[in-house]
């Protein structure tokens, strides 16, 4: 409950700044992968849906590297706040 909270605090902010900033696209994947995975656990044999999860988790792992390369110490707060594994 307080991880979907931050996500909307997060996204109400970043939809008043930057949209294409690293973080408002991580938490939109992040969003994302909530969602299919909600429908993947009432559809278990639906493998195209496993497949874009698959490619979600990648692009979300990808921009997440870019951004603690870029700065570690802020951006590892912002990653244990979403909850995701480095």
């Amino acid at each position: 409950m307080r991880n979907n909270a931050f996500i909307s605090d997060t996204l109400q902010e970043e939809k008043e700044a930057k949209r294409g900033s690293l973080e408002f696209q991580i938490i939109s994947l992040t969003k994302k992968l909530k969602k299919v995975s909600l429908h993947l656990q009432v559809h278990k044999k639906d493998y195209l849906a496993e497949r874009g999860l698959r490619k979600i988790l990648g692009k979300r792992q990808r921009l997440c590297s870019y951004l603690l390369k870029k700065s570690k110490v802020a951006n590892k707060e912002f990653i244990s706040q979403l909850d995701i594994r480095e």
